[in-house]
């Protein structure tokens, strides 16, 4: 875990905490798509056309450091990398399903 966590808190501190590791607007993404299976990392990126390299390779790392996916790589040429969630990041897959539903009723709203 970062070490950006506090351990002594008041009650609104672990919804601080929960949103420090999901809040991202890219992390939400990468997590909805990575909850139907492990991905490589250019196929997160065909996924998620938006985000750059560079922002795409930084949230994977927080996310990793967090202990929400797990970044493995093959020993070939050219390297293969895979990203697929915890067990402790699988947990938020109702989260990530309620959002998801949540904000097909603002879309409808038109909010």
């Amino acid at each position: 875990m970062r070490p950006s966590r506090r351990k002594n808190c008041n009650d609104g501190c672990p919804v601080e905490a929960a949103l420090d590791v999901i809040g991202n607007k890219w992390k939400r993404v990468i997590l909805f798509h990575l909850l139907s299976g492990t991905k490589r990392f250019n196929e997160l990126r065909r996924l998620i056309p938006d985000v750059t390299q560079r922002m795409m390779t930084l949230q994977l790392r927080e996310l990793e450091a967090d202990n929400i996916i797990i970044r493995t790589v093959y020993p070939k040429v050219p390297p293969h990398v895979d990203y697929k969630l915890t067990n402790f990041g699988q947990e938020l897959e109702p989260i990530i399903f309620l959002l998801k539903e949540w904000g097909e009723k603002v879309i409808q709203q038109g909010n």
